[in-house]
């Protein structure tokens, strides 16, 4: 039986993407996983799936000493996003201890294109899946869920987009009012919860000119790259992140600060 603590980390589909990064950066540091993701998001939006992606950042993961539950799931489903945790646990066989959401629903369009059918999609994915994720954790956590005190988090990840990315952009700002709330609702069973914003970050979805104009824009002189979304996360995933809590953090190398 592992002693490493259990993280379930949505949104692990792709290797070039955030999730990914930050799995390999928490197995690193010390902590089992069990992750999920959804291929067909990545067919209808990226264009195709990354069909061996799951399988390399399994094999790193395992490779720096963690063992890996893997956990496709539909997260627009609301009986598969409730029944998440409680998956995350039977299968790793070990209590959920933090939960970091790097999963979304993000497809361009503004006023005049956003059809009902993309916005619900968008609010179903990136704000009730993460309420029903949350509220599942905190009630394992109530009833007594053997989770070490000093690691239990709530993570998502979160972007200041709005303009022509509306519906992402929206649901990201109900997402916000979310983490924070759990920040002060979950006091009780001692999680501090917090949300990371990313900035531009190159995984591979960005032109050349999109990538130019985040280097002009970037104080450091690159785009940010998942591994350093990943370093914010496993600071706060650590011993010494619990402190931080109901915080919006961003690690934009300085984009934002313009």
């Amino acid at each position: 039986m592992s002693h490493r603590p259990l993280a379930l980390v949505t949104g692990v589909g792709r290797r070039a993407g955030i999730g990914a990064a930050i799995a390999a950066r928490l197995a690193t540091d010390g902590w089992d996983l069990a992750i999920s993701w959804w291929g067909p998001y990545d067919v209808r939006v990226h264009g195709a799936a990354d069909p061996d992606g799951v399988d390399s950042v399994v094999a790193e993961c395992e490779h720096a000493g963690a063992r890996v539950t893997r956990l496709p799931v539909d997260l627009a489903d609301p009986e598969q996003a409730a029944a998440l945790v409680g998956r995350a646990e039977a299968e790793a066989g070990a209590p959920v201890t933090a939960i970091v959401m790097s999963h979304c629903e993000s497809v361009d369009s503004d006023f005049a294109t956003t059809t009902l059918e993309s916005f619900d999609r968008h609010m179903a994915v990136n704000v009730r899946a993460p309420f029903l994720l949350v509220q599942a954790y905190a009630a394992r956590l109530r009833a007594g869920a053997p989770a070490p005190e000093d690691r239990r988090r709530v993570i998502a990840l979160t972007s200041d987009h709005v303009a022509f990315n509306l519906p992402y952009g929206t649901s990201k700002g109900a997402l916000d009012r979310l983490i924070v709330g759990a920040a002060q609702e979950l006091a009780d069973v001692h999680v501090s919860a917090n949300l990371v914003n990313p900035g531009p970050n190159d995984t591979g979805w960005m032109t050349e000119e999109i990538r130019q104009s985040a280097i002009a824009q970037t104080p450091g002189g690159r785009p940010s790259m998942p591994s350093d979304t990943a370093a914010l996360v496993g600071f706060l995933c650590g011993p010494d992140g619990g402190w931080v809590n109901g915080q919006l953090l961003k690690s934009d190398g300085g984009f934002s600060a313009k």
